[in-house]
């Protein structure tokens, strides 16, 4: 006779479980918020998309997961006590060669792994996706270590019903190129398949530009409920725009269209007015921790007051504070090692 080896007695584990339930449900949290699995939530409807997708396929993995944890601890612990009665065989029933088991082992997984690459490819075509009369258009140009932003283009947009900002980057080009000092100024992007290193062609300019500093973050203004559109380049190495409400970074490459890369993206909207921390993603040298921006979202009709102001010649501080808004960036700062390092830096336009 075999001896029998004493087992858990899953009665004593009633009550722990029942109190950790108890302190999930009592914890005040939402329901919404509980089960996102760490998404945070997002002020765009790409953003949405790409949380929703995040927690249908946490909620496959955990049905997965369960089904694997239910056979593990059956094994161990409920097949494990079953075979240690009396009279008992000594191993269990064994299942290889199982033709509709092994099937069911291939075909199943093969399902999961299909669903989930359609569902990924249905939220990247619609984040990815771009519409061809984008109500705004923002020229976005990184450089070590700050950013420039530039109205392109806005059409339908309060009282604006269309504005052409594109200049001629000739007219501007040079004046970018030297205005941080003759140090900065030799920080230019190398040469890409022959062209010169002086070539910025490839970089966008505007008549309304919003460029930060080491004593000043730099604030982009943006409508809500509109169409927005960001075009990326480098002045000098890659950099990584990403506005973290937004859910979605994109690199910026220097000479985007030699490095292969698509610098357009859009957002449909951005669902809520309110200021935004926008950052570097991408390791690009010395202060990169630094360099900050913030998305500003306002309503339509203040964008239209916001924008005129600028077309007067209003700084961009000045007419954030004309439309009732905090002139400075609210939801991020300077750093003060980086400004006292260089304590003539001159202040954002």
């Amino acid at each position: 006779m075999r001896k029998l080896r004493p087992t858990l007695d899953f009665r004593r584990l009633r009550w722990p479980a029942v109190l950790g339930l108890a302190a999930i449900s009592l914890s005040g949290c939402s329901v919404r918020d509980d089960f996102r699995f760490g998404w945070p939530h997002g002020v765009t409807p790409q953003a949405t998309a790409m949380g929703d997708f995040w927690v249908w396929s946490c909620v496959a993995a955990l049905v997965v997961g369960v089904i694997v944890w239910a056979a593990m601890f059956w094994t161990m612990f409920f097949d494990r006590k079953s075979r240690l009665k009396e009279g008992a065989p000594e191993f269990p029933r064994q299942t290889g060669y199982n033709a509709v088991l092994e099937i069911i082992c291939t075909i199943l997984p093969t399902i999961i792994v299909a669903g989930l690459f359609y569902y990924t490819v249905v939220t990247q075509n619609y984040v990815e996706k771009k519409v061809p009369n984008p109500n705004v258009v923002v020229d976005v140009t990184a450089f070590r270590w700050n950013w420039k932003f530039g109205y392109n283009k806005v059409e339908n947009v309060g009282s604006i019903s269309s504005y052409d900002g594109h200049l001629d980057n000739t007219v501007k080009g040079k004046d970018y190129r030297e205005g941080e000092g003759e140090e900065e100024g030799k920080r230019l992007p190398l040469a890409v398949n022959g062209r010169s290193a002086d070539d910025i062609s490839y970089l966008e300019f505007n008549k309304i530009e919003t460029i930060g500093t080491d004593t000043e973050i730099p604030v982009l203004v943006l409508p809500t409920d509109k169409i927005v559109e960001f075009r990326l380049a480098s002045r000098d190495v890659v950099h990584s725009f990403w506005v973290i409400d937004f859910l979605f970074k994109r690199d910026v490459f220097p000479n985007p269209k030699e490095n292969q890369t698509d610098n357009v993206f859009q957002i449909t909207k951005i669902e809520r007015e309110g200021a935004f921390v926008g950052r570097c993603a991408e390791l690009c040298g010395t202060y990169h921790s630094m360099m900050n921006f913030e998305v500003r979202a306002v309503a339509p009709e203040k964008f239209a007051k916001y924008l005129e102001a600028r077309k007067a010649g209003k700084s961009n501080a000045d007419a954030l504070a004309l439309i009732g808004e905090e002139p400075l960036a609210t939801s991020t700062k300077p750093d003060p090692v980086r400004a006292a390092e260089r304590p003539n830096s001159s202040q954002a336009q």
